[in-house]
């Protein structure tokens, strides 16, 4: 399946993109020099990002769920929520944490987060932020971040095809991706 051609209003994202992205992020943060102990993903759009940088790192992945985006299909945003606990799997979370997330799009998210976690987490003793875009609308710019997007489109990620994707749907999905008639 072909993305369609990106605009100032839509940025259209293909896995190969995607996964091109996640690495030369990864690569700019090694490149700086900075070294951490953890990562911290955001859940949903920093879990893909955070879990290839904790393989290419190799330190202790831990998992933050957070949500602003969930009413007309995840298109609008609400009030951020924060879980009440995170996943990881080696003791608490402490050092120097690098915080991923796909995007920053109005900085919210990045900015409340950074704050949960200095106000919860005495262990943690610094904290930077990687995404990959930066939306024009942000009001914080991260540590690490691979493109500005003054347009602030909407970015179609590759696995927003799943968003609309039910269990019942699944077969025939299959099947017409595969090219079988």
């Amino acid at each position: 399946m072909t993305t369609p051609q990106s605009t100032d209003t839509d940025l259209w994202v293909s896995w190969d993109e995607y996964h091109t992205l996640i690495e030369r992020l990864a690569l700019k943060v090694y490149e700086s020099g900075w070294k951490f102990d953890q990562v911290l993903c955001l859940a949903r759009g920093g879990v893909r990002p955070g879990d290839v940088f904790s393989r290419i790192f190799d330190v202790p992945l831990a998992i933050l769920s957070t949500s602003s985006y969930r009413e007309e299909a995840g298109t609008v945003r609400g009030d951020l929520d924060i879980a009440k606990y995170m996943t990881m799997t080696k003791g608490p979370l402490g050092g120097k944490i690098l915080l991923v997330d796909d995007l920053a799009d109005s900085g919210v998210t990045l900015d409340k987060v950074t704050r949960h976690l200095a106000d919860n987490f005495d262990g943690v003793t610094e904290v930077k932020s990687a995404v990959i875009w930066v939306k024009g609308t942000s009001s914080i710019k991260p540590d690490y971040f691979l493109e500005e997007l003054p347009h602030n489109p909407w970015i179609h990620q590759p696995f927003e095809n799943y968003d609309g994707l039910r269990p019942h749907q699944l077969a025939a999905w299959m099947k017409k991706g595969s090219g079988q008639a």
